[in-house]
């Protein structure tokens, strides 16, 4: 028998609630991300820079180049071969911890709620643990895991830094899977009329 979508509100709401569990845990009490993000040791003389040149918020690439013909020029080329090179984002003020822990759980929500889209379409009520888990798993393997390889390594994010995101991202998708496969709705009662 069909899943409609509304049958999984439960599912949807406590994975998304242990994966962003789990994340506490991952960056909080677990020294695993401890040397993923690393401190100047003079970050005086580059603030200084910064707050002199008052960028707008947003990413920026260093060296620099607004296109083609920037990069043929030999002043660039120069720069280039020097370095160094990286990318600095300029946020727009102090970081707002309650908003960004509450735009991270709702991305944990969209991603259970599109893997449970998924589930509608494939999978039948009553199906076997398994089944479920590993099909729920695949799909929020694909959100987690792989939603950001491409941008940490065209935005040169450390190997390491990628390595240790992507077991977190691995552990949210198992643990979405196991929830799905625990709370997938059991097949209908069907209580048989008895006409005298």
């Amino acid at each position: 028998m069909h899943v409609e979508l509304l049958d999984l509100w439960v599912p949807i709401v406590v994975s998304a609630v242990i994966a962003f569990a789990a994340s506490f845990v991952m960056w909080m009490v677990l020294p695993v991300h401890k040397k993923d993000v690393k401190m100047l040791p003079d970050e005086g003389p580059l603030m200084t820079a910064v707050s002199s040149m008052a960028p707008e918020p947003g990413l920026y690439m260093f060296p620099g180049c607004q296109g083609g013909e920037t990069m043929k020029s030999d002043a660039f080329k120069a720069r280039w071969k020097a370095g160094p090179w990286g990318t600095l984002n300029v946020v727009g003020g102090p970081p707002n911890f309650a908003r960004n822990l509450a735009v991270t759980f709702i991305e944990m929500v969209v991603i259970s709620f599109v893997v449970a889209y998924l589930g509608t379409l494939a999978l039948p009520r009553d199906d076997e643990y398994m089944h479920v888990f590993r099909f729920v798993g695949t799909a929020a393997i694909l959100g987690y895991v792989f939603g950001g390889f491409g941008c940490d390594t065209f935005m040169g994010r450390a190997p390491r830094f990628q390595f240790t995101s992507a077991i977190d991202s691995l552990i949210y998708a198992l643990l979405t899977a196991g929830t799905f496969a625990w709370l997938w709705p059991a097949a209908e009662t069907v209580v048989p009329i008895v006409t005298p």
